[in-house]
Parts: C-alpha cells; sequence; structure tokens
C-alpha cells in the first residue's frame, strides 16, 4: 500500500489506489474498537467516505463517521478515543461542531459529529447514491483521478475541489429518494 498524500516542497500530492475488498473489514476492526472505547456514547459508527463505495478508487484512509450525545462535549469521549489510539488533529466548532481525530495504523480518519447533524445524513445520502448508481460513482471517480494529477497546496484543497461534483451528485440522490416519498 502507498501513502496516500505525499509533500513534495510544501505541496501535497494525492495518491489513489484501487479498490480493495480489505477497506469493509478494516473498518469492522475500527468500529469494534470505537464501540468498545466508548461504549453507549458511539451511537452510531459509519463507513464513509471513497473506501467505503465498492469498487471507487480511493485513497487508502478509511474514513469513519461517528454520532455521539454531544460532540462539543469532549470530556465524555476524547480520552477514551485518544486512548484507543486516536489523536485530535481538527476541532471545528463552526461547522457542525466537528471533530477529527486520525489513527496512523491502520490509517483512519475518524470524523466525530453530534448525534441528528445533518452532515452525517449528507455525507450517508453521498455514500449511498454511489453504492448504487454507477453513472455517478463514474463521475466521482473522474474527477477524484483528474484532480489528483494535481499538485494542491493542502489535502482539504483537493476535497474542495470536488464540491461542484458532490453537490450535483447529492442533489440526484435528494431527487430519486424524493420521488420514492412521493
Amino acid at each position: 500500500m502507498g501513502i496516500c498524500e505525499c509533500e513534495h516542497g510544501g505541496v501535497v500530492a494525492i495518491v489513489l489506489e484501487p479498490y480493495s475488498s480489505e477497506w469493509p473489514e478494516m473498518f469492522e476492526v475500527e468500529k469494534r474498537c470505537i464501540e468498545t472505547a466508548l461504549g453507549t456514547q458511539a451511537v452510531e459508527v459509519h463507513h464513509t467516505g471513497s473506501t467505503s463505495v465498492p469498487g471507487l478508487r480511493a485513497k487508502p484512509i478509511i474514513d469513519i463517521t461517528l454520532a455521539v450525545p454531544d460532540s462539543a462535549d469532549e470530556h465524555a469521549y476524547l480520552p477514551a478515543l485518544v486512548d484507543a489510539g486516536y489523536e485530535l488533529v481538527l476541532r471545528e466548532p463552526e461547522w457542525f461542531e466537528h471533530r477529527l481525530l486520525r489513527r496512523t495504523e491502520p490509517r483512519v480518519n475518524l470524523h466525530i459529529f453530534s448525534t441528528g447533524s445533518s452532515e452525517i445524513e449528507r455525507m450517508l445520502a453521498f455514500r449511498d447514491r454511489l453504492r448504487v448508481d454507477k453513472a455517478d460513482r463514474s463521475l466521482y471517480e473522474s474527477t477524484k483521478v483528474s484532480f489528483a494529477q494535481r499538485e494542491w497546496d493542502t489535502v482539504q484543497d483537493y476535497a474542495d475541489a470536488k464540491t461542484d461534483v458532490v453537490r450535483e451528485i447529492l442533489e440526484r440522490a435528494k431527487a430519486c429518494r424524493d420521488r420514492r416519498v412521493t
């Protein structure tokens, strides 16, 4: 497995790998670790991001979305996750009270939100759409591959560049969901 983001003179290179059937297994191991560490504080634990979509190339980092009762109440969950091997790397109180923790082996990004956050719903809707719609999955993958060929100042710049395509796919997911509801 290669490194997914490499710095060269202050520039980040994005490396995508073919889908690996090991990614869901890695998620399940991490999920058990999180649930063991947090008990009832782990209200929801979801495999999100590109490694959660069969057939999609991805940076080899398992993205996990965790819902806790109150993500702003770090004392309720952070010490247990740090003890379990995660490191707090980002605190975004202005964006859904998001917290980002990382683990280096295996490589994991743990996104923490409060239960009921609309951002969790958005992430799951996007993941689910890519899992069932081959055209949107192909569109997203071609966008990722195109952008991965560029040099970026940060990984977030790469993620931000995909915003229009993500929005477009989410609009189709919502329209499809709305048709099923009515």
